[in-house]
């Protein structure tokens, strides 16, 4: 797929990020990765390549280059390769990600993403944003939607989450059950009389794997009485 045109005179910072993620690649963990993430033909990661790098690789490679321009950014994202600033910049950096977002293709990218790029921008009480992109025929927009109201988890603000994943009930995709349910057990974990309450509301409704994800942290006779319906 084509890049955006890049700026004049970031071109060796490209190559050298290149040639430092090839320099510690791992073949074999990244054919693993390439089974594991879907990327057969037809499948929701169709074509995409791993290096094998571990996150704590990543992480190191992307703290060294944090001051990377937004073209570069976004040059890098439109790469085959599965892989902080001021007011203005995460602006820029918030818009760019939601721009292109049909260019994430896989759950973890996602993951490790949405909250602090989408979720930090937002204010709890203003998530019409969210509210749209739950809605969207795009799966990783759906995605992104629930995975960024852990911004707001973290700060013991639960309400974005549940009105998130009330819009989710009826979805049809597996990935999204369980990052609802991630996000609901999440909640759970600090409010579990809220979710309870949640649940007595939607269990009935929800998708299976959501609600296993969901009562994760219930004891296990809750957990079977939720499971058979007889809460």
């Amino acid at each position: 797929m084509k890049s955006p045109r890049a700026k004049a005179g970031p071109a060796l910072t490209l190559a050298a990020i290149r040639v430092e993620l090839h320099a510690i690649a791992n073949p074999v963990r990244g054919a693993h990765s390439q089974r594991f993430f879907k990327t057969g033909p037809g499948e929701y990661a169709e074509g995409d390549k791993f290096l094998g790098l571990t996150v704590p690789q990543m992480r190191t490679v992307a703290r060294k280059y944090r001051g990377l321009n937004d073209s570069s950014a976004l040059e890098l994202l439109y790469s085959p390769w599965h892989a902080r600033g001021d007011e203005s910049r995460r602006q820029k950096i918030h818009r760019a990600y939601l721009a292109n977002a049909r260019q994430i293709n896989n759950w973890d990218l996602v993951d490790l993403s949405a909250a602090q790029i989408v979720g930090s921008h937002l204010d709890p009480r203003e998530i019409a944003l969210l509210e749209r992109l739950a809605r969207s025929k795009n799966i990783w927009k759906r995605r992104i939607a629930i995975v960024s109201t852990f911004h707001f988890i973290r700060r013991n603000e639960f309400l974005p989450t549940l009105e998130i994943a009330a819009i989710l009930l009826g979805d049809s995709h597996d990935l999204i059950h369980k990052a609802a349910g991630w996000m609901l057990r999440e909640v759970g974990k600090r409010d579990r009389q809220l979710l309870d309450k949640f649940l007595a509301k939607h269990y009935r409704q929800m998708p299976r794997t959501m609600l296993r994800y969901a009562i994760e942290r219930h004891p296990e006779s809750i957990r079977k009485q939720y499971l058979a319906g007889t809460i």
